[in-house]
């Protein structure tokens, strides 16, 4: 399950409780149980190898709790590549809109044809401050064949 995810099932769980008091006492219960995950994972991150910490930050979960926790040790440039690295096809960013969130790539070799979804679910957990992506379209290619061969002389 991705930190999105459970973000939104906290969210169902808090708008189920809609009685007098219960929503306030289910956000605290929320807040105290980040808290508390928060402190642990402050004091797991930096005793983690650095290889083992690189290993951990490949996974989209955790890297979406340390994001949460913001105890994430690499900046945005760095996890925009972790997470198109991780992609079928390779994208180079040819900008970041930090105001409007907007990312725009190109594609640099033919492949799969991945879209805009693939690379937004891509960036999800390890760069939620990408709301937006701009994909360049690969310019078609002509296909070029061999040449017909001459119709043979008819006598």
């Amino acid at each position: 399950m991705t930190a999105e995810q459970t973000g939104l099932r906290i969210q169902q769980a808090l708008d189920a409780l809609t009685d007098t008091g219960a929503e306030q006492a289910g956000e605290q219960l929320v807040r105290e149980l980040m808290e508390f995950y928060g402190q642990g994972l402050a004091r797991l991150v930096p005793a983690l190898p650095p290889p083992a910490l690189g290993r951990m930050l490949d996974d989209p979960a955790v890297a979406g709790l340390l994001l949460l926790h913001d105890l994430h040790p690499e900046d945005l440039t760095a996890r925009i590549d972790r997470a198109l690295a991780n992609l079928p096809e390779r994208v180079e960013v040819t900008g970041f809109d930090p105001a409007t969130g907007t990312l725009r790539l190109r594609r640099t070799a033919t492949g799969c044809g991945c879209g805009e979804q693939d690379v937004e679910a891509a960036l999800a957990c390890h760069a939620p401050e990408v709301t937006a992506v701009e994909l360049e379209r690969a310019p078609q290619l002509l296909q070029i064949g061999t040449r017909p061969q001459p119709a043979a002389e008819v006598r």
